[in-house]
């Protein structure tokens, strides 16, 4: 079973669960932003359920789409790490949307939604 990769933009959708990734074939990366202290019980609680298979990646500095940046940045990289793998941006930013049109036309399977609810379609 192909890994899915969703990595989370949480300064721009305040998840209130991970509800429906908890089985093995999910890997979560929940961005955070340099000023962000705040993350509710319930996220966090289920946050922990995935184990090792869920972190948070709190970025270093501040600006204009910094956030953003490193979200793509690790899109990237884990695409290039595992090619077979899909991805999914859960975020309302359509700034993603160029990028990830660039990626679907090289053949990597990834989409952008904003929730997590949203059913994925291939």
């Amino acid at each position: 079973m192909r890994t899915n990769y969703v990595l989370v933009d949480y300064e721009n959708v305040q998840l209130a669960s991970l509800h429906g990734l908890n089985s093995e074939q999910f890997k979560v990366l929940v961005f955070v932003g340099a000023s962000q202290s705040k993350i509710s019980l319930g996220f966090a609680t289920s946050m922990q359920t995935l184990g090792d298979r869920a972190q948070y990646v709190q970025i270093t500095g501040n600006g204009h789409n910094a956030l953003d940046f490193h979200i793509a940045f690790y899109l990237g990289r884990l695409a290039t790490q595992d090619p077979d793998a899909y991805f999914h941006v859960i975020s309302r930013d359509t700034g993603f949307d160029p990028l990830i049109e660039h990626l679907r036309s090289r053949q990597t399977p990834v989409m952008r939604s904003a929730s997590i609810e949203s059913r994925w379609q291939w």
